[in-house]
């Protein structure tokens, strides 16, 4: 069974092109960090509850969007 990569290494920047743009999670990674299931991520997702993007069959999610998602859920 292959290991996942710590969600840590995502959640990095990186300067590209000269200007700094921000590590994606896939869908485990931004799940874990949510604590649910993948397809339970991408159920909210198709809801329109959280942002995500879709390349090709998998999803990318923006670390700054699953804290921004939780930040609001907590205020509500």
């Amino acid at each position: 069974m292959s290991e996942r990569k710590p969600v840590a290494r995502a959640l990095s920047t990186r300067l590209i092109a000269g200007k700094e743009v921000e590590l994606l999670l896939d869908s485990h990674e931004a799940a874990a960090v949510l604590g649910v299931h993948p397809r339970t991520l991408q159920r909210m997702v198709h809801r329109g509850q959280i942002s995500g993007v879709q390349v090709g069959k998998l999803w990318r999610f923006r670390p700054s969007a699953i804290f921004d998602w939780i930040d609001h859920g907590m205020a509500s």
